[in-house]
């Protein structure tokens, strides 16, 4: 069975960190671009990051910048995300996705559409 598996999510305070995991099973990662993007409760599904198949390049929303770092391990079929100084508006189901149709990392962020695979995503809520 091809799937995306997220982990790592839960209740955290402002201010505090929490590492996503999206691990692959049946099909391998090196091939493909990966991506997190969430949803926030009454809003529209957007990128957060994005990672090259090779981890050479990264694309990150204005909003993470600086606060959040994407980055795979092919060996183990897995891309993390590192998420630092966690503000309340990072509240939202975060899904990790991956893709070979886009040329670009920055293409891949900039869309929902055109992912060969989605995770079923995992709830990150930060809370005091």
């Amino acid at each position: 069975q091809l799937r995306l598996v997220e982990s790592g999510g839960g209740l955290v305070q402002p201010g505090g960190s929490l590492r996503l995991s999206c691990a692959a099973s049946g099909f391998t990662l090196d091939y493909y671009a990966m991506g997190w993007f969430r949803q926030a409760p009454g809003k529209e599904r957007e990128g957060v990051s994005c990672i090259s198949s090779s981890g050479g390049s990264t694309s990150y929303a204005d909003s993470v910048e600086g606060r959040f770092t994407i980055s795979r391990d092919n060996a183990k079929n897995t891309v993390y995300l590192q998420m630092n100084s966690l503000k309340p508006e990072d509240t939202a189901v975060y899904y990790c996705a991956a893709s070979n149709d886009f040329t670009t990392v920055q293409a891949m962020c900039a869309t929902n559409y055109g992912m060969d695979y989605w995770g079923k995503g995992i709830l990150v809520t930060v809370s005091s």
